[in-house]
C-alpha cells in the first residue's frame, strides 16, 4: 500500500544485501520519459496498469537479482502478484491505515495521483476504502509483516532461512 514503506524499506534491504533496487514507478518514469502523474492524467488509469505490467516484466528480464518495490495497485491488476510469487520473493507490509494516512498527509499528495487535491478526510475515506479493496491481493503475497515485524533486519532473516 501507498506510504507503508517499500522503497524505504526496500532501499535499505538493498544495500545490505548488494542487490541493485528497482522503484518500479520510477522504472517507469525513466521508460516512458513521463512522471505517474502525468501517465495516469494523459493514459488514465487502465493504459497506466498496462504499462506497469511491461515495466514489471522488464525489470524482471533486465535484473537476475534486485530488490523490486512496486507501487500501491500493481499486485491488484494483472495477476501481477501471481507473476511476482513466481519470479522472487513477495512481502506484504501491512501498515496500519492510521499510520499510512499520517505519513501520507506529511508528505505532497500532488505526487500521488489518486490522492491530489484530497482532504484529509478524503484521503483517509480513499486510504480505507482502497486497502480493503487491495487487501486480497496483498495477503496473497509469500510473506506478510505487521508493525514491529517491518524491519530491514527481519525481511533479511526471511529471505536467508528461504
Amino acid at each position: 500500500m501507498m506510504g507503508s514503506g517499500k522503497t524505504t524499506l526496500g532501499r535499505q534491504l538493498a544495500a545490505q544485501l548488494q542487490y541493485p533496487f528497482v522503484d518500479l514507478d520510477e522504472f517507469l518514469e525513466q521508460r516512458t520519459g513521463r512522471s505517474i502523474a502525468q501517465l495516469f492524467e494523459q493514459e488514465g488509469q487502465e493504459r497506466f496498469r498496462e504499462l506497469e505490467r511491461e515495466a514489471l516484466e522488464a525489470v524482471v528480464q533486465e535484473y537476475s537479482r534486485a530488490v523490486i518495490s512496486t507501487g500501491g495497485g500493481a499486485p491488484c491488476f494483472f495477476d501481477n502478484i501471481g507473476f511476482m510469487n513466481r519470479h522472487g520473493k513477495s512481502f506484504f507490509l501491512d501498515v496500519p491505515v492510521e499510520e499510512i494516512s499520517r505519513r501520507l498527509l506529511a508528505s505532497d499528495l500532488q505526487v500521488r495521483p489518486l490522492l491530489a487535491g484530497k482532504t484529509e478526510a478524503e484521503v483517509n475515506s480513499f486510504l480505507f476504502k482502497t486497502l480493503s479493496h487491495r487487501r486480497q491481493f496483498y495477503e496473497r503475497a509469500g510473506t506478510t509483516l505487521h508493525g514491529p515485524e517491518i524491519t530491514v533486519k527481519v525481511l533479511q532473516q526471511l529471505l536467508n532461512n528461504n
